[in-house]
């Protein structure tokens, strides 16, 4: 699921540690942050988050549901949900809110 944010004062870092997400990597590449929130006591599930930040102050979130672990050696495929309803549609509204308060 995308997100996109307009003219957020503050930054995705900040407004996304407050809803308790932790900051994996930054893509050396793209420039893209990377975001986990486990669900759970476990490691999976949890939510992941790519954070592209664009010249023009837009912010752009994808979000989807990490369900496991990759599941073979070499590889950073996992079964993983991106559809609009349930935990992905909720975890959407919480952002939302989130990020509304930082216009």
């Amino acid at each position: 699921m995308e997100l996109t944010f307009e003219q957020i004062k503050d930054s995705p870092l900040n407004i996304l540690r407050r809803l308790g997400y932790i900051f994996l990597r930054r893509d050396g590449q793209t420039g893209q942050m990377s975001f986990i929130r486990r669900v759970g006591g476990g490691d999976y599930p949890r939510f992941h988050i790519y954070v592209q930040q664009e010249p023009n102050g837009r912010i752009i979130l994808t979000l989807h549901l990490d369900q496991k672990k990759a599941s073979y050696q070499g590889s950073a495929a996992h079964s993983g949900e991106y559809e609009e309803e349930g935990w992905i549609a909720r975890e959407a509204e919480e952002l939302k809110r989130e990020f509304a308060k930082y216009k």
